[in-house]
């Protein structure tokens, strides 16, 4: 098995790092494969006009020293990228990980993250990188268009780890809540932990006969589970619950069909995953 962890040297990547060796332990000693993107043209140089009055020979002297300029902040730039996948193959193989792989590409993660996330089997990425804000609580820029894009598991590492004994499932009976059901009993991410499968609406009798027969697939699969509904807007109800009942994890389909399908690749979602302080496991 492999995962594949996404890092930018934010203060979020040690957390990712954490979350990636946790998972690797999870999974039985899976590989992790380590990837840090360059991408020059992220941030606009100043749009200015250097040249003025300035005769020709001064233009030409100004254009060399800036191409000098742009050729010395890629070099930084690089160097920079390999301090980084230095320090994360080294906190990694501290951790106890034995199959280490790192690999600096250029572009922009939001556009290649199909290309490798094809050979794994669970991506890891942090909540915010250098570019959010984090005085206004931004996500990463990268965030959204990285969960719209993958179709394997998304686990978005929160700004520190803490050991993992339960989670939240928020189950609508949608199609991706019933695959991540399925994959929490299939594989062994999530073994060894307390479930709660939440569901936000009122009481139907097709949803509560989904909802029971999610209980059974993870109780034959080992989980100590119990089901809770609630009414109420999604995104406060499942923020309470996490802050009273201590919850480590929250686990989601990515698309849904009832309110819930608000929460997910959405201003609700961004909210939510911003605000919970705990880290969530994504599903297509």
């Amino acid at each position: 098995m492999n995962i594949l962890a996404c890092t930018d040297g934010s203060v979020y990547s040690t957390s990712v790092y954490d979350h990636a060796a946790w998972a690797s332990r999870q999974m039985g000693g899976a590989s992790i494969h380590v990837i840090h993107m360059l991408n020059p043209h992220h941030k606009e140089p100043a749009k200015a006009n250097y040249s003025g009055s300035m005769g020709v020979g001064a233009r030409s002297a100004l254009l060399n020293e800036l191409v000098e300029l742009e050729a010395t902040r890629a070099r930084i730039a690089q160097k920079r990228g390999q301090a980084i996948l230095e320090d994360a193959s080294l906190h990694l193989k501290e951790a106890g990980v034995e199959q280490v792989v790192a690999d600096q590409w250029h572009g922009k993660l939001s556009d290649e993250i199909t290309s490798y996330e094809r050979n794994a089997d669970l991506v890891v990425i942090g909540k915010r990188g250098n570019n959010a804000d984090f005085e206004k609580g931004h996500l990463g820029s990268n965030l959204e268009r990285v969960v719209r894009s993958c179709q394997h598991p998304v686990l978005v590492a929160s700004r520190s780890f803490k050991p993992m004994k339960n989670f939240v499932l928020a189950f609508d009976g949608g199609t991706s809540a019933k695959k991540a059901v399925d994959y929490v009993a299939r594989e062994p991410l999530l073994r060894g932990m307390h479930c709660c499968l939440l569901y936000v609406g009122s009481g139907k009798a097709k949803i509560e006969a989904a909802l029971a027969e999610a209980e059974a697939t993870l109780t034959n699969a080992g989980y100590e589970a119990c089901i809770e509904q609630r009414s109420g807007e999604p995104d406060k109800v499942i923020g309470d619950i996490v802050a009273q009942d201590h919850i480590n994890l929250l686990v989601m389909g990515a698309y849904g069909h009832s309110a819930i399908r608000q929460m997910i690749l959405g201003s609700t979602t961004t909210a939510m995953i911003r605000t919970v302080k705990i880290p969530v496991l994504l599903f297509h």
